[in-house]
């Protein structure tokens, strides 16, 4: 089984709720980020999608390595995706949907079946936003 390389940030707000997004021409919402470019960094990847998709500025000191984690692909049948997680703080004022992204929404601990979630999300990266 392929595997698809990226880094995803988990992006808690002040009242707890945790920042998903949906593609375009998706159906499943996922954390943000995004595939390494030649010769970045996990943490590199990350700040570079999170402007180009949220017009978020982050700094790499911001960043908390969470670990990596594997799970099914949520848009690629029969791969595996292997992500580099990260925590930090935003709120709602600091994000924009731009780039290929169709939707966000924040998500409080109970709406987790609210809406359709990426495997990854749903069994790791979820449930270290609401520890």
């Amino acid at each position: 089984m392929p595997d698809i390389h990226v880094s995803a940030a988990v992006i808690v707000d002040r009242a707890g709720h945790a920042l998903v997004v949906r593609k375009h021409g998706t159906t499943r919402f996922m954390q943000p980020g995004g595939k390494p470019e030649p010769g970045e960094t996990a943490a590199q990847t990350l700040i570079r999608e999170l402007e180009e998709e949220l017009a978020l500025r982050v700094d790499e000191t911001a960043l908390q390595p969470l670990g990596r984690f594997v799970s099914a692909a949520a848009n690629e049948p029969d791969h595996r995706v292997v992500a580099e997680a990260f925590a930090l703080r935003a709120e709602s004022s600091d994000v924009v949907v731009q780039a290929e992204l169709a939707e966000l929404r924040w998500l409080a601990p109970g709406d987790m079946h609210s809406v359709p979630l990426a495997p990854l999300s749903v069994e790791h990266l979820l449930p270290l936003a609401w520890r």
